[in-house]
């Protein structure tokens, strides 16, 4: 697996980034320790979690499981120097017996409105806790993973910058968050010397989202142009083929995941996406990554969270997919 650099940080990591969010619940240990050990005989190194991963799979839950077994995994085979560690921080939500319907599902309205947000205590703790799960003294990257405007930007950068200085943390990232934002974090953080985070953690995928969506997670045109023309932030891109959607007519007709996209424009991407795939030998699925990966302004790196070992498997071929300039340009101005 190739390489490619953080932002502008000279650090290099794989350019296919491995989503742990499951591990631990949906994917079992063994399962989980195919996937990670996979993953780093091929060339792997960037793998991502969260303190609040899952808190939804159970009730009662307050997260943590895949940042346990993360640890378990690193400790079992010394393998934490192998590994470009990321974590985050802030989405955890209160805990509350509320946070759970009679029937076990999840109230994610509720969920949402009370986030435990970037507040400098809340951080701190938060932070201590992941790398204590993690067994390790420092993360390699750490994000604010829900982006809170109810906590001064100040207070929170100037909490990030003191990890920094400490050693826990080496870089800083942002997740779910307006360009508005990014722009005021970077104005601050040259204002008052503190460091820029390097990596912007949204959900982009090949779709555009419809016209009226309005949705600080997906990236939108607007923020495209701004990570092209700051190419310090590393744009990465989860849920880059929307729960494997692409692969199947009948699955995208009724997924939920198809909300944002759906109506003339993505069924005339996804026609194009179908001729390109045929040509090349893969999948819709991994002709997507493949299209991520090829993408340099701006530069994106997908970041794929399998659940089991076979759709691990299942995406490695688009590392080899070598795309004609022919070929990007159908696939990049396909659209109605």
């Amino acid at each position: 697996m190739q390489t490619t650099e953080l932002g502008r940080t000279g650090e290099q990591v794989s350019v296919l980034a491995l989503g742990a969010m499951q591990m631990g619940n949906a994917t079992d240990e063994a399962d989980s320790v195919r996937i990670l050990d996979r993953y780093l005989e091929v060339g792997g190194s960037f793998i991502d979690t969260a303190d609040c991963y899952e808190w939804w799979a159970r009730r009662g839950s307050r997260g943590g499981e895949s940042e346990e077994l993360l640890g378990r995994w690193m400790r079992a085979g010394g393998r934490r120097d192998r590994v470009f560690l990321a974590t985050k921080g802030s989405a955890l939500p209160r805990s509350s017996p509320q946070l759970w319907d009679a029937d076990g599902t999840p109230d994610w309205d509720l969920a949402r409105r009370t986030f435990a947000g970037a507040g400098a205590q809340t951080l701190r703790d938060a932070l201590d806790g992941s790398l204590r799960r993690l067994g390790t003294d420092h993360v390699d990257l750490y994000y604010i993973h829900v982006d809170d405007r109810n906590t001064p930007l100040e207070e929170t950068l100037e909490t990030l910058a003191g990890f920094v200085r400490a050693g826990k943390v080496r870089h800083l990232g942002w997740s779910n968050v307006r360009t508005w934002r990014l722009e005021r974090i970077r104005q601050l953080c040259e204002r008052n010397g503190w460091p820029l985070p390097v990596a912007v953690q949204q959900q982009h995928t090949y779709l555009r989202p419809r016209g009226g969506v309005d949705n600080v997670s997906i990236v939108g045109a607007e923020q495209l142009d701004y990570l092209r023309e700051h190419d310090d932030q590393t744009l990465v891109a989860y849920s880059p083929i929307l729960k494997g959607v692409y692969d199947d007519a009948a699955k995208r007709g009724g997924h939920w995941a198809m909300e944002a996209y759906a109506g003339p424009d993505s069924d005339a991407r996804i026609r194009a996406l179908a001729e390109v795939a045929a040509e090349t030998g893969v999948t819709p699925n991994q002709l997507v990554l493949a299209w991520l990966l090829h993408q340099r302004e701006p530069r994106v790196l997908p970041l794929i969270g399998p659940r089991t070992p076979q759709q691990f498997e299942d995406a490695l071929p688009a590392l080899d997919v070598k795309l004609t300039p022919e070929q990007l340009a159908r696939l990049d101005t396909a659209g109605a």
